[in-house]
């Protein structure tokens, strides 16, 4: 598609799936859709991106996944594929160049229980933005995700690796960047000063060409958080 905007309910459909392509439908700003476009842009899967007003969805949208939810992916064939982790998984399962999974069941399996782990780890960022919106004491809350840092700290500290997987990026690195590369904008980057291991990661996958690729400046990601949370009015289209 020609544009980055939006598409909302009453937009016309997209018309099939480029040949050679597989579709994403995105949302700018979502960290779960980031993932999604981490992991095509890590692999150079020729891809086209179909960006979803997610609070007045197009019918045809609705129609692809009920859910409504991005990211969802679209094969030539028309086979569709939503939740992040899954839609991860399958591009790395589909496109063989560049394996992001570990070749072994038990690898596998290692990096979906610090997937698991790493979702507990979310929610905070939301918790924490809320609660700062209503007036709140966010002072426990930022505590309990100090501890969470912490953790990971510990893991990469035990691990004796600069990425979660190892020496070099693998999925998990990929399916935690997201909210990591918003710090910043939700004002918790002082977290890090208590977690060295954590910071020297944080720092070298600010240098990986997907995560360039894929990534926001702390100004906008701060603008449009403003529009979500505090005006209540999410601007699909900051920016562009």
């Amino acid at each position: 598609m020609a544009t980055e905007k939006c598409f909302a309910k009453g937009s016309a459909p997209p018309g099939p799936v480029p040949k050679g392509h597989i579709r994403l439908f995105s949302m700018r700003f979502c960290p779960f859709a980031q993932r999604t476009r981490l992991v095509l842009n890590a692999k150079g899967i020729k891809h086209e991106t179909i960006n979803i007003h997610l609070k007045e969805k197009p019918d045809w949208f609705l129609e692809k996944n009920p859910l409504g939810l991005v990211p969802t992916l679209e094969t030539e064939a028309g086979e569709v594929v939503s939740e992040s982790s899954i839609t991860c998984d399958y591009l790395d399962e589909v496109y063989p160049q560049k394996k992001l999974l570990p070749s072994t069941p038990f690898g596998k399996a290692q990096q979906k229980m610090m997937l698991e782990h790493f979702s507990k780890v979310t929610p905070y960022f939301y918790k924490i933005t809320l609660a700062k919106k209503d007036g709140e004491d966010i002072s426990g809350l930022v505590t309990e995700l100090k501890a969470k840092f912490v953790k990971l700290n510990e893991d990469l500290i035990k691990k004796k690796t600069k990425f979660f997987g190892g020496d070099s990026i693998t999925m998990i690195d990929y399916m935690m960047w997201p909210w990591f590369e918003r710090l910043e904008a939700y004002e918790l980057q002082h977290l890090l000063d208590s977690t060295p291991e954590l910071k020297k990661w944080y720092g070298l996958m600010q240098e990986d060409p997907a995560v360039k690729a894929s990534s926001y400046s702390t100004d906008t990601y701060k603008a449009f958080l403003k529009t979500a949370y505090f005006d209540g009015k999410p601007d699909y289209d900051y920016g562009l």
